[in-house]
C-alpha cells in the first residue's frame, strides 16, 4: 500500500519522518561475530528473516551479542526497545519483512530501525502499516535496491488519533489470531495429508491395496524381490560444463529443479525451464531423455524423482541419472515403489556418499531391490493408488487455495485498517 487515497476527515497524513525517529545501523566488526555473551544482542538481516520464517514478531533469534565496554568503544547506542527494523538494501530490501526489537539492542549497518514517538503513534500501528510498505517501491538506486533514509522520511503515513489507533490494533491482532488458527489448521490438515500419502505407498507395497494378507515384514505371496538393475538397458548420468550450451529456446535442459519428492511428475513450468543447444557429439546423444526414461537426482537432495514425458527434445545435466527401463513391467508401479519413503528412496538413501553434499553413483541405482508381482496386479495397484492419490491431489488443492485465500484475507484486514475502514469510532 505504496499510496494513501482515502482516509477518514478526522485523520491526518503525516510523512513517516514526523511521527518516528529513524535510527542507521552500526558497522560490526567480524572480530565481535558469533559471540554468544553479552548485554546487547546485535541484530543482522539474517536475523530478520530467521526470526520472521521462524513466524515471530519480535527479534527473539540472535547469534551474536556484545557487552557494555564494547558497546562504548564502538560508539554504538542501542535501538530503543520495540524500533522496528527492516534491510534498506540488496535482496533483504525486496523480501519485506519487518520485525520488532524485543530489548535494546544494536542493529548492523544493513537494516534501519524506525521508533515511533509515543504521544503520536503507536508502536504496532507503525508496525502493521510498514508491513503493507513495498521500501523496493521508494528506491532510487539502478544497480542494487536500496532506501536512503531521507526517501524513507517522506513515505506518506495516515495518522488516526491514538485511541483509535489503539482500537485499529487491537481488531487486527484479534482478526489476525482467528487467521492464524485457521492456517494452522490448514497446514496440519496438510502435514496429515502427506503423511497418509506414503502411508497409502507403503501399503501398496505390502500388498493391502490389493487385500492380500501377509505377515509383517514379508512379502505377498507370488511376489519376489529383484535387483534395480535387472529392470534397466541403460544407466547413465548427464555430462558436466553444458553452461556453455545454455540459449534462449532449443531442447529442455532436466536439472533437479524440474524434479520433486513424492511425484512421478517432472515440473516443466516455463519458470523452471533452462534451453540448450546440445552438441551433436556422443556426449549429446549420451544424454538424451526418452519418453519413459527414469529419472534420479544422485546430488545434493536425493530422492526426487520423475518419470520423463513426451519431449521433442530433452537432456539432462550432471546431477540427474538416467535409466531407461526394459518391457515387461509397469513403469508406475516401479515409479511409485521408489518414491516411497519405505521404498526405493530408503535404501538408496542408505547407500549416499559423502559426509557433506551426499551423493549416489551409477551402481547405486543397480543394486536396490524391488517388490515384483505379476503385470496385472501391478496394473491393480497402480490404479487403486491413484485412485486415492487423485483424491489427495484435491484436497491439497482446496488446502493451497485456502492458504492463498487466508493471504489475500490478511491484505485486506491491512488494507480497511489503514483507511478507516475497519473499526468505527465515535466522533
Amino acid at each position: 500500500m505504496s499510496e494513501i487515497n482515502h482516509i477518514p476527515k478526522h485523520w491526518q497524513l503525516k510523512k513517516l519522518g514526523e511521527v518516528c525517529k529513524i535510527f542507521q545501523g552500526y558497522g560490526f566488526p567480524k572480530n565481535l561475530q558469533g559471540i554468544k555473551t553479552g548485554e546487547f544482542p546485535v541484530y543482522k538481516v539474517g536475523d530478520i528473516s530467521k526470526n520472521v520464517k521462524a513466524g515471530f514478531r519480535y527479534l527473539e533469534l540472535c547469534d551474536n551479542f556484545i557487552d557494555e565496554n564494547t558497546l562504548q568503544k564502538l560508539r554504538a547506542k542501542p535501538y530503543p526497545k520495540h524500533t522496528i527494523v527492516f534491510a534498506k538494501i540488496g535482496e533483504g530490501l525486496k523480501l519485506n519483512r519487518r520485525a520488532i526489537v524485543k530489548t535494546p539492542g544494536i542493529v548492523d549497518n544493513n537494516p534501519v530501525g524506525l521508533k515511533a514517538i509515543e504521544k503520536l503513534c503507536n508502536d504496532l500501528f507503525l508496525f502493521y502499516f510498514l508491513t503493507t510498505v513495498k521500501l523496493g517501491d521508494y528506491s532510487k538506486a539502478t544497480t542494487v535496491p536500496s532506501v536512503r533514509k531521507s526517501e524513507i522520511e517522506e513515505i506518506d503515513f495516515p495518522l488516526p488519533p491514538l485511541p483509535e489507533q489503539q482500537a485499529i490494533v487491537a481488531k487486527i491482532e484479534e482478526l489476525f489470531s482467528e487467521l492464524d488458527n485457521g492456517i494452522a489448521q490448514l497446514k496440519t490438515a496438510q502435514k496429515q495429508l502427506k503423511v497418509y500419502r506414503q502411508s497409502l505407498l507403503k501399503w501398496a507395497f505390502e500388498g493391502k491395496l490389493t487385500n492380500k494378507k501377509v505377515k509383517e515384514g514379508e512379502l505377498p505371496k507370488g511376489w519376489k524381490w529383484v535387483k534395480s538393475g535387472e529392470l534397466f538397458s541403460f544407466v547413465t548420468s548427464g555430462s558436466r560444463g553444458w553452461a556453455k550450451y545454455y540459449s534462449n529456446s532449443g531442447a529442455i535442459f532436466i536439472r533437479i529443479t524440474n524434479m520433486n519428492f513424492d511425484t512421478l511428475e517432472l515440473d516443466l513450468r516455463e519458470s523452471k525451464i533452462q534451453y540448450v543447444n546440445p552438441p551433436s557429439n556422443s556426449e549429446g546423444i549420451r544424454t538424451k531423455v526418452q519418453e519413459g526414461d527414469f529419472l534420479f537426482s544422485i546430488t545434493g537432495y536425493l530422492g526426487m524423482f520423475a518419470i520423463a514425458p513426451k519431449m521433442e527434445n530433452a537432456f539432462v545435466n550432471q546431477h540427474v541419472c538416467l535409466c531407461r527401463p526394459k518391457d515387461g513391467f509397469n513403469k508406475k508401479y516401479v515409479g511409485y515403489w521408489i518414491v516411497a519413503k519405505s521404498g526405493g528412496i530408503h535404501h538408496l538413501n542408505k547407500n549416499q556418499k559423502g559426509a557433506v553434499k551426499a551423493g549416489l553413483n551409477l551402481d547405486d541405482l543397480k543394486t536396490f531391490p524391488v517388490p515384483l508381482c505379476s503385470l496385472e496386479e501391478q496394473q491393480l495397484i497402480v490404479d487403486e493408488l491413484e485412485s486415492k492419490l487423485t483424491v489427495c491431489d484435491k484436497i491439497e488443492e482446496t488446502i493451497c487455495q485456502s492458504l492463498q485465500q487466508a493471504e489475500t484475507l490478511r491484505q485486506s484486514i491491512l488494507k480497511k485498517a489503514f483507511e478507516g475502514k475497519l473499526v468505527k469510532m465515535k466522533q
